[in-house]
């Protein structure tokens, strides 16, 4: 909204406020009552300047502190400074802000996807749902922290008895750990030409879902 402001204050001695208003598909009494506030601070709702107290106090512990505080930190040292103020108020306005906190660990990527490989189509649309054991069985993996480094995790769940049917644990991301678990699952069940198996595997960095019956 602040970037549609400052828009409006740029070209409306050129267009005039209520042509901009309606391209743009805003209220021209919002912009003439921001502009009003702005000629008289005095005019704001309390909330708004209890609000302009408060943002250079959250970004003045932000940059005291390496600029590693997130909106906890900032809000624990703010009350130890005797400064009223919730903790959602300090993440929202924060947030407001563009100030973030520093973030512990390595972000994983689980999912490099191929965006040249065929796909399957998807047979299951979304509808999670099975009348019987081995009608359909859905696989994933995922990953935790421990001190020999990060263990990844892949299994496969039957739909109908929501339980684990297989399951393999790796030291990487390679192929064949989650081809595995599909091999344990399928060595263990056992499933028959005529159950018409479908296994299904998502993830919301494909932008196809992939699906085939077994």
């Amino acid at each position: 909204m602040q970037v549609l402001r400052q828009f409006i204050d740029k070209h409306r001695y050129t267009h005039g406020v209520e042509p901009i208003c309606k391209v743009l598909q805003i209220a021209p009494s919002g912009y003439r009552r921001h502009a009003a506030h702005q000629r008289n601070p005095d005019l704001r709702c309390a909330r708004a300047k209890t609000e302009a107290i408060l943002k250079p106090e959250i970004e003045r512990v932000w940059q005291a502190n390496m600029r590693v505080y997130g909106a906890d930190k900032v809000y624990k040292q703010m009350r130890r400074e005797r400064i009223t103020v919730a903790r959602c108020t300090v993440e929202r306005l924060m947030k407001f802000l563009g100030l973030q906190g520093a973030r512990r660990g390595k972000v994983v990527r689980t999912t490099i996807s191929d965006t040249t490989a065929a796909r399957p189509l998807d047979r299951v649309n979304r509808q999670f749902k099975a009348d019987r054991p081995n009608q359909l069985w859905v696989s994933d993996f995922t990953y935790v922290s421990t001190w020999q480094g990060w263990q990844y995790v892949a299994f496969v769940i039957d739909v109908y008895a929501r339980r684990i049917v297989g399951w393999r644990q790796s030291s990487s991301m390679r192929t064949d750990f989650v081809l595995d678990a599909l091999e344990q699952a399928l060595y263990d069940r056992q499933p028959q030409s005529g159950d018409a198996l479908i296994h299904h595997s998502d993830s919301k960095n494909i932008s196809a879902s992939c699906s085939w019956a077994v």
